[in-house]
């Protein structure tokens, strides 16, 4: 199994924070590789005031390419932050030329769009990125989002860290995910590995998803063409959110109704009982066959974890005024947070979804049982 973490502070934390909480947890996952999703950033990308932020790997080439490209779409380079290594990497983990995090000023004729428009074309130039760097494998691109990181690496968590000094103060976040990554395929693709983001969701997955095949074919039917990729099972998790909350304008409390509905008998209790049904029938093939652990963030920074309906995966949320995290295991948690109270250490069901809103003031609950709040 892989090992997850999620921590939300009202104090940026740096990224080793994680990564330590994640080498307490080594035995849970084999070192090939780590993925993280900072949000809520610090420093000077807290400044940029809705900029941009490209991350990825590139050659040289593939700089010059990002360059040019960028250039032509009409994006002015904003800030900069390239991480560039030794020529002896750790074991395991590829050489590369450069690591790159990048803010840019939109183009002047962006500036009449609607927020959608803006967030539809984000998305169309992040997977042109991509497909530019599949072509001549030059560039990996993992997002191009406002306040928003990624960096993902093939090898150990802690030692991957180390390598890239993710200790630097321009990445201190007060949002974090990372995993530490279980490799279950032959071949490592950093495209593969947690987390996955689109449009300001961000999930990751602890588990085995054996309904991939049919919410990848519904998924892809939508005509959205952000719906592609699919290199993890676990991707549709991401995309399932999305979908959930922009097209079908539901919240974090009805996700666990879409990918884990009620049986019809307890629909017949249920206070919105028409309206589950009705969403039960029209979402059928994006109900999920586990075991999976979800822990991921909305687009506003709430945290959130759930769990499947065979609740084989461990999990538990914990913290403080300020500061929560969501974990794998009881050692990364208190790794993170050692002064909390632990008798309010919650470890969800399969009925729960537990949730940390931006405040940062207390850790929610809800169960599917509970009546929901519809959009009007």
């Amino acid at each position: 199994m892989c090992r997850l973490l999620a921590v939300t502070s009202k104090e940026p934390q740096s990224p080793m924070l994680a990564m330590q909480a994640l080498d307490v947890m080594r035995e849970g996952h084999d070192g090939s590789g780590v993925g993280l999703f900072l949000s809520d950033l610090a420093g000077p990308f807290q400044e940029l005031n809705g900029a941009p932020i490209l991350s990825g790997i590139f050659t040289n080439a593939g700089m010059k390419r990002l360059d040019e490209f960028m250039m032509e779409v009409g994006f002015l380079t904003k800030y900069k932050l390239s991480i560039k290594v030794g020529k002896s990497p750790p074991k395991g983990t590829p050489r590369r030329d450069m690591y790159l995090i990048q803010a840019y000023e939109y183009p002047q004729t962006w500036e009449e769009l609607s927020e959608n428009e803006v967030h539809h074309r984000l998305m169309l130039i992040r997977l042109q990125l991509r497909q530019m760097g599949n072509e001549k494998e030059d560039m990996i691109v993992f997002s191009f989002w406002p306040d928003v990181i990624m960096i993902k690496e093939i090898g150990d968590p802690l030692t991957v860290a180390e390598y890239l000094h993710l200790d630097r103060d321009e990445l201190r976040a007060r949002v974090m995910l990372v995993q530490g990554r279980q490799n279950t395929n032959y071949e490592i693709n950093l495209y593969a590995c947690h987390p996955f983001f689109i449009q300001g969701v961000a999930t990751m997955t602890n588990g085995e998803n054996t309904a991939f095949v049919p919410i990848r074919e519904f998924l892809m039917s939508r005509g959205f063409p952000g719906y592609i990729g699919y290199q993890s099972d676990s991707e549709v998790f991401t995309h399932i959110l999305h979908f959930m909350l922009t097209r079908l304008g539901l919240g974090i409390e009805a996700y666990k109704h879409v990918i884990t509905p009620l049986t019809n008998e307890d629909l017949e209790r249920h206070p919105n009982g028409p309206f589950l049904k009705h969403l039960k029938h029209s979402c059928r093939r994006l109900i999920i066959d586990g075991p999976n652990c979800v822990m991921g963030c909305l687009p506003d920074k709430t945290l959130f974890m759930v769990q499947d309906r065979k609740k084989l995966r461990p999990g538990v949320v914990g913290g403080k005024l300020g500061l929560y995290a969501i974990c794998s295991e009881m050692c990364g948690l208190d790794a993170v947070i050692p002064d909390r109270d632990r008798t309010k250490d919650f470890q969800p069901m399969y009925l729960d979804t537990a949730f940390i809103r931006p405040a940062r003031k207390e850790l929610s609950i809800c169960r599917q049982t509970e009546e929901l709040p519809l959009p009007h």
